[in-house]
């Protein structure tokens, strides 16, 4: 059995998202949906796993509420499932910029469709930005594009006032994974006086299942935040696996060095690694292999 994975989101005004926290949770459970859902007073933003049927059905329920009739998805196939429990949370934002001034509802930039994005930030009078985080920048993105160098979505608004001008910078283009962060930020650049502001349709996950890798501008592999860790061209689950000390995405070069400790640390996070955490660490590795031996030897008896 293979798991379908759906990704949406949608800004839409929400007064009683609480309310809807019970009732959405409950539904998921009884059809054996997992992930996670994020409601707040601006929308839903969303990642599920499940089978076909039930992920068709839990799309169906959402939809029955007339604010998400129009709700976009976008899917994918996983071998196992990337969740392992159902959550539905509520925040006061469904993708943290820290600005509740800035509403996408209100205004937002150019939707690019990704067969026309190759064109566009080939413009050399394009600036072409990546408005993910740099941990997320570093193991792939677009041919051009900037990395803010942001920890968090958070930081972003000050990259746009210390590194962007509106006289200087007349064409801008964004893009993130799925698109949802480009909503806002967009929409803070058009209220910071930014005239030409583009936005990829559908994120890079649209990109990478449209888009063949013969034709593509896209280099490297697209972080998500699921157990698959990264997908590549076709949403085919990539080659990353991620560090359990530190959540940072890990690839096969990195397992070479010497700051490598498989289910201990990795190179982003020896050094500042506590004796206490590096101990609990420890144990749980050590768990773990006497449980992978015992399946080893059931297999040869």
């Amino acid at each position: 059995m293979s798991f379908i994975v759906a990704t949406f989101y949608k800004f839409v005004t929400l007064p009683d998202f609480a309310q809807k926290q019970s009732s959405l949770l409950a539904y998921c459970q009884t059809k054996e949906i997992k992930g996670t859902i994020l409601l707040a007073k601006e929308g839903i933003n969303g990642t599920i796993a499940g089978s076909r049927q039930n992920i068709d059905a839990t799309l169906a329920f959402l939809r029955s509420d007339p604010r998400f009739a129009d709700l976009v998805h976008k899917e994918s196939e996983a071998k196992i499932s990337p969740f392992k429990r159902m959550k539905v949370r509520l925040k006061k934002e469904i993708v943290t910029l820290g600005m509740p001034e800035i509403d996408p509802n209100e205004r937002v930039g150019t939707y690019v469709n990704p067969q026309e994005w190759n064109e566009l930030i080939a413009d050399p009078d394009v600036i072409v930005i990546d408005t993910r985080n740099s941990y997320e920048v570093r193991i792939g993105t677009f041919k051009r594009a900037i990395d803010p160098q942001t920890y968090s979505f958070r930081e972003f608004p000050e990259y746009v006032r210390q590194k962007l001008d509106p006289s200087q910078h007349k064409k801008v283009a964004l893009f993130c994974t799925g698109g949802i962060r480009c909503e806002k930020a967009s929409s803070l650049l058009m209220k910071e006086g930014f005239q030409e502001v583009y936005h990829l349709k559908g994120g890079i996950l649209k990109y990478l299942e449209e888009i063949p890798s013969q034709t593509s501008l896209w280099e490297g592999e697209c972080f998500v935040f699921d157990e698959r860790i990264a997908v590549q061209h076709g949403l085919e689950t990539g080659t990353y696996q991620m560090c359990r000390s530190c959540g940072h995405p890990i690839s096969d070069e990195d397992k070479t060095s010497l700051e490598y400790e498989e289910g201990i640390a990795c190179p982003y996070c020896f050094e500042t690694l506590t004796q206490e955490k590096r101990s609990r660490l420890q144990e749980k590795q050590r768990q773990l292999e006497l449980v992978r031996n015992k399946i080893s030897d059931k297999g040869q008896q």
